[in-house]
């Protein structure tokens, strides 16, 4: 490894600010990102009444998620960008400005422009997640344990962000209206933005000799690479799970108790687990090879959703929902530790751009299919994620047996290669 060690202690110090306010930023802009779908929808649905309301605010919060898919484009762009600190905080106030203008003007022009706002919005989304995400170890320092630590905190942001940002819509909207409420998450995003710019210049900005990877190159990167192969494949498998399961657990609960609460608190029980999770590994660090991590935590999600599905009431559905949120949060920070150690260093943004696009592209399909499946049976929506999960596995397993990599398993640049 480097030369910091975690007993360095003038290095902590010396980063612990700006991870400090790296953390708040991505608290606030995750928040944001967390509760515009539920405030759209509440938007809507008190404008419009619950039938079409819901039914536009769907759309809206749907054209949040789909534009992700332009993640491999929004990497190089941060990728070449001569100070990801400005690519960054423009892309975070563009989604504050975009969400803010939506709320004010719905209902006084015409829906196709608030649409295209919202679309704006959407676009800039990997670059909340996967962007940002991809300057933690320029913050940190090579350390690994101190990277695993950080990634444990960034894991964190999101589960912060999507129990704060839909709390704060409900909070603000019944006190004053959801339009308020949107503008206020704007706000977040804003002032997370800008909060970049006190991140010091040289480790908000990597090192890169020549130009950002053109889009197409960046992406035969990550799938000659083979652990970023598998793993992208097998995190895109699992989202398809995952995507769906707040949708479940609100039919779900209420079935069970037959109360609209118990499902919402069945959904709240998942975010519980899975911050709770996220806060303990970032004081327990994640260990070990972190491709071989995934997969064991990939296994683990699917048995969790398993209990979840075969759960016969609910104080047990409170907990199998609580474990299958845990465990979601940390297959998530190991594979920001795959991404972290198997990225080359000239295509690092890049690589986390992509990889959480094509991630949330596919948490769009698996909330779009448990939407139209749990009507039928919400149980058998539980089964059929914890098989595709399953078979995540498998297919990573079979791909690292039988398929030949055609570029190095490990990063290029000796200075980062890890010994785990």
């Amino acid at each position: 490894m480097g030369d910091t060690h975690v007993g360095d202690t003038p290095a902590r110090r010396h980063r612990s600010l700006p991870l400090a306010l790296y953390l708040l930023s991505a608290v606030l802009v995750r928040s944001a990102s967390g509760g515009a779908s539920v405030g759209l929808v509440t938007l809507t649905v008190s404008r419009s009444g619950a039938d079409g309301g819901a039914t536009v605010g769907g759309v809206l919060a749907a054209l949040l998620i789909v534009p992700n898919v332009a993640g491999p484009w929004m990497a190089r762009w941060l990728q070449g960008a001569k100070d990801a600190r400005l690519a960054l905080a423009s892309a975070f106030v563009a989604f504050g400005v975009a969400l803010g203008g939506a709320a004010l003007l719905y209902g006084r022009v015409a829906l196709l422009l608030v649409a295209l706002l919202i679309t704006v919005g959407g676009v800039c989304g990997p670059l909340m997640t996967g962007g940002l995400s991809s300057r933690l170890a320029l913050i940190v320092g090579e350390d690994d344990r101190m990277q695993r630590r950080a990634e444990g905190l960034d894991s964190a942001t999101y589960g912060i962000g999507n129990i704060a940002g839909p709390a704060a819509v409900a909070a603000l909207a019944a006190a004053t209206s959801p339009a308020t409420a949107l503008v206020v998450l704007a706000l977040a995003a804003v002032v997370g933005g800008l909060l970049l710019f006190l991140l010091p210049a040289a480790l908000a900005t990597p090192d890169r000799a020549g130009p950002a990877m053109a889009v197409r190159d960046a992406l035969k990167g990550v799938v000659r690479r083979g652990a970023l192969r598998r793993v992208m494949v097998a995190t895109m498998l699992t989202s398809v799970s995952t995507g769906g399961v707040m949708v479940v657990a609100v039919v779900l609960g209420t079935q069970l108790r037959d109360s609209a609460g118990a499902g919402a608190a069945l959904g709240a029980a998942y975010g519980v687990g899975n911050l709770a999770a996220a806060l303990a590994v970032g004081v327990f660090p994640l260990r070990g090879e972190p491709e071989r991590l995934t997969l064991r935590m990939i296994a683990v999600n699917a048995a969790t959703i398993a209990l979840c599905a075969v759960a016969p009431n609910y104080p047990l559905a409170v907990v199998t929902f609580a474990l299958a949120g845990a465990s979601s949060s940390v297959l998530f920070t190991a594979t920001l530790a795959v991404r972290s150690q198997y990225s080359p260093p000239t295509a690092r943004a890049q690589v986390f751009v992509i990889m959480a696009g094509f991630k949330m592209a596919m948490s769009a399909v698996g909330t779009a299919l448990a939407g139209a499946l749990s009507g039928i049976s919400p149980r058998l929506v539980l089964a059929l994620g914890a098989l595709i999960t399953s078979t995540a596995v498998g297919v990573a397993l079979l791909d690292r047996r039988y398929v030949t990599t055609t570029a190095p398993e490990t990063t290029e640049d000796p200075a980062v290669v890890r010994n785990p």
